[in-house]
C-alpha cells in the first residue's frame, strides 16, 4: 500500500472480513458486510475496487468467482496507521502522544502495571 493511501472508515469495514475469512470471493464480501451494514452490493464493490486500486488488496482473477486477499496483514497496517497518526498529530513524537494520554484519561491500576511490563521489555509487545 503507498503510505499516501490512506483507508477510509468503511474501506477498513472490508479490510476486517478480508482479515478474518481471506481467501473470500468478492461476493461472499459483499453478503458478509450487507447483512452487518446494510449496504448495498454496489457500495462493497466500489470499496472493493478502491482498495485494488490503492493496492490494499488483491484479486485473483485466474479463479471463478474471483477471489480478494489482503496485501498486508492487519498488524502491518496498524503500523502505519500508528506511523501516520504520530507523524499528522504528534509531530512524530511518541513521547508527546503517551504524556497526553496519561495526562488525559485515568489508567487502572491493571492498565498500568501493563504499560510496566511492556517498558519493562523494550516495548516490543505488538498489540
Amino acid at each position: 500500500m503507498n503510505k499516501t493511501s490512506r483507508i477510509s472508515d468503511a474501506e477498513w469495514q472490508v479490510m476486517n472480513v478480508l482479515w478474518e475469512k481471506a481467501p473470500i470471493t468478492a461476493m461472499e464480501v459483499v453478503e458478509i458486510l450487507r447483512s452487518s451494514t446494510g449496504w448495498k452490493p454496489t457500495t462493497v464493490y466500489t470499496l472493493i475496487s478502491r482498495l485494488v486500486s490503492k493496492k490494499a488488496i488483491a484479486i485473483d482473477k485466474s479463479s471463478s468467482p474471483f477471489v480478494c486477499r489482503p496485501m498486508l496483514t492487519r498488524e502491518e497496517y496498524r503500523r502505519e496507521e500508528r506511523r501516520s497518526f504520530l507523524e499528522k498529530v504528534y509531530d512524530g513524537s511518541l513521547n508527546l502522544l503517551l504524556m497526553n494520554i496519561l495526562a488525559e484519561d485515568e489508567l487502572s491500576e491493571t492498565e498500568i502495571d501493563e504499560l510496566k511490563r511492556i517498558l519493562e521489555k523494550g516495548g516490543n509487545k505488538e498489540g
